[in-house]
């Protein structure tokens, strides 16, 4: 579904504004998404360093480092959807966006198991019940 969307996208451009500025914007975006990965890969893996090197559990570093990935592969195929999708994921003012949906995501998708404390029926020693969405120590 995926390159029929990018295929016909990509023909109405072509239409609008002839198939050379199609190409050149492609190429442009090429290269722009290329630096802004490497810029903003570099001073995610700055933070990372800093935040470990703290003692400070590091997890929008983390979280960032795996949205400025994802986003540099959208970067990097051709095509305008892909490349606004990972502009989305790499700019640093729509990150924080994509953070907050990554870590949505994640946290309705983590199940844990939490012994319950004594008594009987389903608290009784051994039972274990499941928690969505938090983690518990």
């Amino acid at each position: 579904m995926a390159p029929i969307i990018e295929i016909a996208v990509l023909v109405a451009v072509g239409k609008t504004i002839g198939v050379a500025w199609t190409l050149l914007a492609l190429l442009t975006l090429t290269v722009l998404g290329t630096w802004l990965m490497r810029r903003e890969g570099a001073r995610t893996w700055k933070a990372l360093r800093e935040a470990s090197q703290t003692g400070r559990m590091p997890s929008h570093e983390i979280a960032d480092g795996a949205l400025v990935l994802i986003g540099g592969a959208f970067l990097l195929l051709p095509g305008f959807v892909s490349d606004l999708i990972g502009l989305f994921f790499v700019l640093p003012f729509t990150r924080v966006f994509a953070r907050q949906v990554l870590e949505a995501f994640i946290a309705s998708r983590v199940l844990v198991r939490v012994p319950f404390p004594g008594g009987d029926g389903p608290t009784s020693p051994g039972a274990q019940g499941t928690i969505r969405g938090e983690v518990v120590d």
